[in-house]
């Protein structure tokens, strides 16, 4: 008995500690200030680079400039003799453009090549993708929804006339389709614009243009139309700034951005739709995204786009590079380069085709991948899109509940008895399966014409690849997902890598092939978390030999022919004749690819050729390490480097 009698004691001092414990943690969980947060790039960037009073010192390796490019300038001047155009032209010239960002800025620098070719004023062309039936604000007209319209006028006065809309009376023509129309390929030569058009619009002083392509003229020009040539570079560097609203909030976005007092990486993935279904990039995605661009590209091949096949092998487009480096294979690629997990990567681009899930892998490897709504609040990008009407709510709502007397009606006609049981209800689409401009996917097999909803954020997409490009074109360094696709459309990308060419060629732009970097993971693709030294290496080594003259070269051979824009030299760029000649390069095709730029004014020689002097000894050792790099590795190193590198030991990267 007495033993009983304490094992009740004891069972009832344990039920009294826990009952005091659970009143404890109650009462604290009650009473605690302590809320559950979620995860924030903004907060993790103040986390990792609190405010330091001393200066950052900057790895050079990684965010130094490339030092045999710093004696080319730009220089987009006219040359020789450039007469201002006469008022009295030819004709007018308006037009319309189709397509994106980046076929929308092309288009207009050929539009002004083109208006000065023929001696015709310009009317400030219709960007269809932001015209008031998109549903945009009613501030906004269709050019001055992204640009300046006054800029644009003022600073192209001595080279076109341009106009912001016809005269009166021409505009009831204009309306009445009395004028030709015409819709030029992006590889029309100036030949036919003086052959074709011209005689139109002598005659009818007035000719259309509809530009569907991302431009209306040939990107390669005879070298007699050198100034035509600068004259596209004074028009997308100079005279196409973005509305003042724009430029604002992108410059604070960088300056949220430098606050850190990190450098930081701009990314641009260039998984767009059109251009994976053009290449056939399906297998590379899953699910939904798999059929969607199947979808597409069976689309292009009824309307001719395409003359291949529907089904082809993805990865083996992968191996030739006609598809784009995916998130995961980049952030390996800057995990070798050196770049530390902390390194801030500005991720640009309006839309990312495959969502936030192929974004887990780089973001697990860096964690401060931002974007613009991690630097922006929701309040400063609905100022940027201005007062809209509002659109009805495409919300999903129940059918009406039957009443008691349709039911007992629908009994009685509904036969003699016994009958078979009714089928079951089709099982309804809730709201969040149908999220997503993919959503008709999961109800219909044919996808539906957009949605006014649909077309208002197709014209957003304009902004937020403006805020993007500001960014890109300011970064410390650039990466490109997918550039030079071939598809002969010009990329985010590619213009970005123009303009930064353009303003600061020795700037951190790499240059990948994707056919050399795929053969480069193909020899690690079974442990690519965890590759070894010499694989390392070989990354380091040929990425940096992207960001130089060998990098320029291959995108002069490949970017240039399809988009001028993106390859600007060497007849937007000057250099400084006090610094160590270059060797000029030439094409098989006698083109030249580098090395044949002007020497720079004398007001241009002085203040630069002192800024390269005074550079520092370190830059110069990290060019070191690449030519023992090369000499250890030879010439080819993606054909001789399996066999080293099969014998060689793993290595930690977090060493």
């Amino acid at each position: 008995m007495v033993f009983k009698s304490k094992i009740k004691w004891v069972a009832l001092l344990v039920l009294t500690l826990s009952l005091g414990s659970m009143v404890a943690h109650l009462s604290m969980t009650k009473f605690s200030s302590m809320n559950l947060i979620q995860y924030s790039a903004k907060d993790a960037l103040s986390h990792d680079f609190p405010n330091i009073v001393s200066p950052v010192i900057r790895n050079k390796r990684l965010w130094g400039t490339v030092r045999s490019l710093e004696s080319l300038q730009p220089y987009a001047n006219p040359r020789n003799s450039y007469p201002v155009p006469n008022e009295n032209t030819n004709g007018f010239i308006f037009a319309k453009i189709f397509g994106g960002f980046e076929k929308i800025r092309s288009s207009i620098c050929d539009l002004v090549t083109i208006s000065r070719l023929l001696n015709a004023t310009l009317v400030i062309p219709e960007i269809q993708e932001s015209t008031r039936s998109k549903q945009i604000s009613y501030k906004f007209k269709s050019f001055s929804y992204l640009y300046d319209e006054e800029q644009f006028i003022a600073s192209l006065k001595n080279d076109v006339n341009i106009v912001k809309s016809l005269p009166e009376h021409l505009k009831a023509a204009r309306r009445s389709n009395e004028f030709p129309i015409f819709k030029p390929k992006n590889s029309a030569s100036p030949n036919f614009y003086i052959k074709e058009i011209l005689p139109n619009l002598k005659k009818a002083k007035v000719v259309g243009l509809i530009i569907t392509e991302g431009g209306c003229l040939q990107s390669i020009l005879p070298p007699s139309m050198s100034e035509f040539q600068r004259l596209r570079c004074r028009v997308a560097f100079h005279a196409l700034q973005f509305r003042s609203e724009i430029q604002t909030l992108g410059r604070q976005m960088v300056e949220r951005l430098r606050a850190w007092g990190q450098p930081f990486l701009s990314y641009h993935p260039g998984l767009v739709r059109d251009t994976l279904a053009y290449h056939g990039c399906a297998e590379l995605f899953q699910d939904v995204h798999t059929e969607l661009i199947q979808y597409r590209r069976a689309q292009m091949i009824r309307q001719g786009i395409i003359s291949d096949e529907l089904n082809v092998d993805s990865h083996l487009q992968r191996e030739n590079g006609s598809c784009p480096l995916m998130p995961e294979e980049v952030g390996l690629l800057l995990r070798a380069m050196g770049y530390p997990s902390k390194t801030i990567i500005y991720l640009a681009g309006s839309q990312t085709f495959g969502g936030q899930r192929l974004l887990i892998p780089l973001r697990a490897m860096f964690a401060n991948l931002v974007d613009r709504t991690s630097l922006c609040s929701k309040t400063e990008l609905s100022d940027l899109v201005g007062p809209e009407t509002p659109l009805p709510s495409d919300i999903f709502q129940l059918p009406r509940p039957k009443s008691e007397s349709e039911i007992k009606e629908e009994w009685n006609r509904a036969g003699p008895r016994p009958r078979p049981l009714p089928p079951p209800p089709e099982r309804r689409i809730y709201p969040h399966e149908k999220e997503g401009w993919y959503g008709w996917i999961t109800e219909t097999d044919k996808e539906p014409n957009p949605s006014p909803r649909d077309l208002r954020m197709q014209a957003h997409r304009l902004l937020w690849d403006a805020l993007d490009y500001i960014i890109s074109v300011e970064a410390d360094a650039f990466f490109p997902g997918f550039n030079n696709d071939g598809s002969g459309w010009p990329d985010f990308s590619g213009l970005v890598m123009g303009q930064r060419l353009y303003e600061r060629a020795s700037s951190r732009t790499y240059r990948p092939d994707r056919k050399t970097i795929a053969a480069l993971f193909d020899i690690t693709r079974g442990n690519m978390y965890h590759p070894k030294h010499d694989w390392t290496f070989s990354v380091k080594e040929y990425l940096n030999k992207s960001l130089s003259e060998e990098g320029l070269i291959r995108q002069s051979l490949l970017s240039k022919p399809n988009s001028f824009l993106s390859h600007p030299l060497p007849e937007c760029s000057c250099r400084i004749s006090s610094l160590e000649l270059t060797k000029q390069t030439e094409g098989k095709d006698g083109r030249v690819l580098y090395g044949d730029e002007h020497e720079c004014p004398i007001w241009m020689q002085s203040a630069e050729a002192v800024g390269v002097r005074n550079d520092d000894v370190e830059s110069a050792e990290d060019d070191n390490d690449v030519v023992e790099q090369q000499e250890r590795n030879g010439p080819d190193f993606t054909t001789s480097l399996t066999s080293t590198i099969d014998h060689d030991e793993e290595w930690d990267p977090n060493d």
